[in-house]
């Protein structure tokens, strides 16, 4: 029994030591807890919303692109529909001056003809009267003028009298007339002096008529064949050509939009066959009613054309510039998130991490710009993209 209580107070003692050991192993963790949760609730939250900022790391902050809000040009416009048609002022229908038979057509539709160009020969029964009556007066004067210089010889020898040769002078007088009338007559023709003269002196007529091109341009339409008799004027005209560096661009705009159009502002056309090209004119034309059953008013615009791209009853699309351009703050269109409730937001850096939400006023969009009428000033950055992000994440703050 002696020996047991001896050894007792050191069996003891492991017992003790364990105890010890688990309390300050509990105390440890409990302090480490502590320490961690404290420095959590010291550290910076990436959303805040009483402030309505978020802040982004390092990395994330390399994936946005951040720009400064500057000054832009943004114009006034108005869009509408219509079509192309030809520059009626400069569309030409080419009719026989006289009446007569074709003989040889020269051109097609869609060729190019200069002025002055030969579309097509008529055998003319009236220009071959005319060359008729300029032989003929053309003889009378030879005659005339022989025998004038005969009464003057017979004068001075005596053998005549005054009044023959005064007789003589007014016949070749009246015949000079007749035969200078009778050359201006096939020269309405459009006979040259060369050719008349070649008629006189060879005695010979030539009654086919050459018909040319009134104007420089195409060929839009042709109803002229060898063996056709035409005359002045009957429709449909032999053949119609167009000067296409010029096409109209034919609109009707809605009625509230009617007192914006002036005539000589600015227009851009497209047309679906051309989508990345541009053509441009003026307001020339500006209907003077409204229609009744439309609502609408014509507006009608010369659009330049030098490649003679455009075919008229082209569909198109028109942009006028109906005020002078403004000088406004703007953002890209990427910049601006259009919220849940309506207003538009923006936001807005300093240090390119930590992004401030804005509300703005928008205005035009052009060219992938947005207006901005209030709420952010020039210089300021922005997120230009990922502005989404930023929102939906701040967004699911809120509900969260």
């Amino acid at each position: 029994m002696a020996i047991r209580k001896r050894h007792a107070p050191y069996l003891a003692l492991p017992v003790i030591a364990g105890a010890l050991l688990g309390g300050w192993l509990l105390t440890s963790h409990g302090n480490a807890v502590e320490t961690a949760k404290a420095a959590q609730s010291k550290a910076p939250q990436d959303v805040d919303v009483a402030l309505g900022t978020v802040a982004l790391n390092d990395k994330q902050a390399g994936q946005f692109k951040v720009i400064a809000a500057e000054q832009h040009t943004f114009r006034t416009t108005k869009n509408a529909v219509g079509s192309i048609d030809f520059n009626q002022n400069m569309l030409v229908q080419a009719f026989t001056p006289n009446p007569g038979k074709i003989v040889d057509t020269f051109f097609n539709i869609g060729d190019e003809v200069k002025k002055g160009d030969a579309l097509f020969t008529i055998d003319s029964p009236d220009l071959l009267q005319a060359e008729s009556a300029l032989l003929a007066s053309s003889g009378v004067l030879e005659l005339q003028t022989r025998t004038l210089a005969r009464v003057k010889q017979l004068l001075k020898t005596g053998g005549g009298a005054q009044k023959d040769v005064d007789q003589a002078t007014s016949d070749q007088q009246t015949a000079e007339g007749n035969y200078k009338a009778g050359r201006d007559a096939v020269r309405i023709f459009g006979k040259t002096d060369a050719e008349i003269d070649r008629i006189v002196a060879d005695r010979k007529v030539d009654s086919i008529l050459v018909v040319p091109s009134p104007i420089s341009g195409r060929i839009i339409a042709r109803n002229a064949a060898p063996g056709l008799y035409v005359q002045p004027g009957n429709a449909p005209a032999p053949y119609s050509l167009a000067d296409l560096s010029t096409m109209w661009m034919v609109a009707n705009v809605i009625e509230i939009d009617a007192p914006s159009y002036r005539i000589g502002q600015p227009v851009e056309v497209r047309v679906p066959a051309y989508p990345d090209e541009v053509f441009r004119g003026r307001v020339t034309t500006l209907g003077l009613n409204i229609d009744s059953s439309s609502h609408r008013q014509l507006v009608r615009s010369v659009i330049d054309d030098p490649q003679h791209e455009l075919r008229a009853g082209m569909l198109a699309t028109f942009t006028i510039e109906t005020a002078a351009p403004q000088q406004s703050v703007g953002v890209p269109v990427d910049a601006i998130v259009r919220e849940g409730d309506g207003t538009m937001t923006v936001w807005v850096t300093t240090d390119r991490h930590r992004f401030e939400r804005r509300t703005v006023k928008t205005g035009l969009e052009q060219d992938g710009w947005r207006q901005i009428l209030d709420g952010l000033a020039p210089g300021e950055l922005v997120a230009s993209t990922g502005a989404i992000f930023l929102s939906n994440k701040f967004a699911n703050a809120v509900t969260g």
